[in-house]
C-alpha cells in the first residue's frame, strides 16, 4: 500500500498548528509520516507540534516556506507528499478520499477546498477545478487558473522536478512557479472534486500584508514562463500580465505596470483582450497612458475603492 505524508511549513505557528494537527489526528486511516518544519519560529511552534506527535525539523536560518517545504520533501520516506499552511485545516475525509489515488499513474493530484473567512466564518469561494479542461490541456489550465498547494504529489516526482523555486524574485508566487514548473517536467495532473481541506483568509497573512511583493513575483515567474511557454499561450499570459498591470497601478509601481504592458505586448500585442473596452480604445494610442488614465479616475472618482492600497 502506497504511504503518505503530511509536511507541513511552520513560523510561528504555535497559535494555529493545534487545530491543523487537531484534524490530522481526527482522520479515520492516519497519515504515515507528520512532519513540521520549524523555520526558526521565536515562539513555541517545535514543542507544540511535538505535543501532537509530529516530527519536527528545525531550521537554522528564516528562509521561507519554499525552502522549508524542500527540506520536508527530503526528510519524508513516504511516497507521496502533501504540503499543508499550518493555518489552514484539513477535514476529516482527506485521507479517505486521497487513498483512491495513490495507485494511480498520475504525478499530482489537485484537491478541492473551500476558502473561508476566519473570522466571520463564512465560505468566500470554492476551488472546483475544471477538470476536464485540465485534462484537454494542463499548461493552458496551469496559466488560465490560481493553483494553490492543496495537493498531494509523488515523491519521486517532486523530486526529480526540482521541488520549489528558492529564486527570491519568485517569493509569494511560489506556488505559480511550482505547477509551471510541473509542466515543463511533463508531470501528470488530475483533479479530485470532493472538498477535503480548509483554506482560511486572514486578515494579517503574509500575502495580505504583501500584495505588491505578490505582483511583483506575478510579473518574475511570467518573465520565466514567457521564456518557455509565450510562444504556445501568448494569449493566456499575456491577460495575466494585463491583470498584473492593473493590480500594480491600483499601488501606483508605474515600473511595474510599464514592466507588465512591456511583456504582455510583446507575447500578445499592444491591446489587452480582457480589460474594459475605454482602455482598449485608450491602448491604440499607448497601453501605458490608459492605466495611468484609468487609475487617475478611480482616485478621483470611487477613491474608497483605493484606501487599503494607501
Amino acid at each position: 500500500m502506497n504511504t503518505i505524508a503530511l509536511c507541513i511549513p511552520a513560523y510561528n505557528a504555535a497559535w494555529c498548528l493545534p487545530r491543523l494537527l487537531e484534524s490530522a489526528k481526527k482522520q479515520s486511516i492516519p497519515f504515515d509520516e507528520i512532519l513540521v518544519y520549524n523555520d526558526c519560529s521565536t515562539d513555541d511552534t517545535a514543542a507544540v507540534a511535538e505535543k501532537y506527535g509530529a516530527k519536527v525539523i528545525n531550521g537554522i536560518e528564516n528562509k521561507g516556506c519554499s525552502f522549508g517545504k524542500n527540506a520536508l520533501a527530503e526528510i519524508a520516506v513516504s511516497e507521496w507528499i502533501h504540503f499543508h499552511d499550518a493555518d489552514d485545516e484539513l477535514l476529516p475525509n482527506f485521507m479517505d478520499v486521497a487513498q483512491k489515488w495513490l495507485e494511480k499513474e498520475k504525478d499530482i493530484i489537485l484537491l478541492n477546498f473551500e476558502y473561508i473567512d476566519f473570522n466571520t466564518k463564512q465560505i468566500i469561494a470554492i476551488a472546483d477545478y475544471d477538470r476536464e479542461k485540465l485534462l484537454r490541456n494542463t499548461p493552458q489550465f496551469v496559466l488560465q487558473n490560481k493553483i494553490v498547494n492543496f495537493a498531494i504529489c509523488k515523491k519521486a516526482s517532486f523530486v526529480k522536478m526540482g521541488g520549489f523555486d528558492l529564486h527570491p524574485d519568485v517569493l509569494f508566487n511560489e506556488d505559480r512557479a511550482f505547477y509551471v514548473n510541473a509542466v515543463m517536467h511533463n508531470l501528470t495532473f488530475d483533479y479530485e472534486p470532493v472538498i477535503t481541506c480548509i483554506n482560511y483568509k486572514y486578515a494579517q497573512s503574509m500575502s495580505s500584508n504583501n500584495q505588491l511583493k505578490c505582483l511583483k513575483a506575478y510579473y518574475n515567474v511570467s518573465l520565466k514562463i514567457a521564456n518557455s511557454l509565450g510562444k504556445v499561450y501568448p494569449k493566456d499570459l499575456a491577460n495575466g500580465l494585463w491583470d498584473n498591470a492593473t493590480s500594480a497601478a491600483s499601488y501606483q509601481d508605474w515600473k511595474l505596470v510599464k514592466q507588465n504592458i512591456a511583456l504582455a505586448t510583446k507575447l500578445n500585442g499592444r491591446i489587452p483582450e480582457n480589460q474594459s473596452t475605454i482602455v482598449k480604445l485608450l491602448s491604440f494610442i499607448n497601453p501605458m497612458l490608459s492605466y495611468w488614465i484609468r487609475e487617475k479616475l478611480i482616485r478621483l472618482i470611487k477613491p474608497e475603492l483605493r484606501k487599503i492600497n494607501e
